[in-house]
């Protein structure tokens, strides 16, 4: 652990990480490289009665990092995140952390080398192997960290259970990649998210409070050892808000909200399609792992 004072901290304040990740961040919206929606870069700090201070920081897009360190002040632990942020900001530019039709081959050549899958499985997006070939594909030209984007909405859903109750619906993987693809991580998602598990929860009483142990321990795990942290987070928040909705009092009118919305997205879309779905969803953070393991031990070094 480092003190308050150590030659370390010292050299960070005097880099100013936080200024040049912000700078880094408005480079690249001047040159329209981020939409004008997602320009910010969002700190927060969370509440703590004494040591360690936490602090973490979202990127535009959505990514999110953690500090490092053990910290010893607020600004200490700010600093420290931005200084992991901007070292996988700047890690993420470099032309290997761009999908490529040579970045795809690899990738799927490594896939089926770490799983049951077979070469023949690529053009068939109705089996594990085809579908992460399918969603390379659908995301050339996009850096790593846009990618890990994309895949947390799919870590998400596998999680909450939705693949499975979209492999159940006859939902085909292809239409299910496709039209997830195209959707953000929004207050209306996590709260429809919310709802299964509130709903998990009246059938299981405790596993909310469970789950979101496991959450935090997770989260926790994930931030020390400098990894992406958006699925964790993610994850963490979804159950506190389901949560905060458990007790009987309010879940009447919190069910009746979101099933009204619920009926009129993604599962009213997916019964009028109508396609079949073979086999089950893999988790697709098993084929995250093949990137985001190495990137994060080099961009760390």
């Amino acid at each position: 652990m480092s003190g308050p004072d150590s030659d370390d901290d010292r050299t960070f304040k005097d880099l100013n990480v936080v200024g040049m990740l912000h700078q880094f961040w408005e480079q690249k919206q001047v040159k329209g490289m981020v939409m004008e929606t997602d320009n910010r870069v969002v700190y927060e700090s969370i509440p703590s009665p004494g040591l360690p201070y936490i602090c973490y920081v979202t990127l535009p897009g959505g990514s999110c990092f953690g500090n490092f360190k053990y910290c010893y002040s607020k600004a200490e632990a700010r600093r420290d995140a931005a200084r992991i942020a901007l070292m996988n900001s700047t890690f993420n530019e470099l032309p290997c952390r761009r999908i490529t039709p040579e970045f795809i081959s690899r990738s799927v050549k490594e896939a089926v080398s770490t799983t049951s899958g077979n070469t023949a499985d690529v053009s068939d997006p109705g089996t594990s192997i085809g579908a992460y070939c399918l969603m390379l594909e659908l995301n050339t030209g996009k850096t790593m960290l846009e990618f890990q984007e994309i895949m947390t909405v799919f870590q998400l859903l596998h999680w909450n259970g939705s693949l499975k109750a979209f492999r159940e619906m006859r939902c085909s993987r292809q239409d299910v990649i496709h039209y997830y693809s195209q959707q953000r991580l929004d207050e209306r998602t996590r709260s429809h998210m919310a709802l299964d598990w509130l709903q998990k929860e009246q059938q299981s009483p405790g596993l909310l409070s469970q789950e979101l142990q496991l959450a935090v321990k997770e989260l926790g795990e994930a931030r020390r050892t400098g990894r992406e942290l958006r699925f964790y987070k993610e994850k963490k928040e979804i159950l506190s808000l389901a949560l905060s909705h458990a007790n009987a009092e309010d879940l009447e009118s919190y069910h009746s909200e979101e099933m009204s919305w619920r009926e009129e997205t993604e599962f009213e879309y997916y019964t009028q399609e109508g396609h079949c779905l073979e086999g089950s969803m893999t988790d697709p953070s098993e084929h995250c792992q093949f990137h985001s393991q190495e990137s994060d031990r080099e961009s760390l070094a």
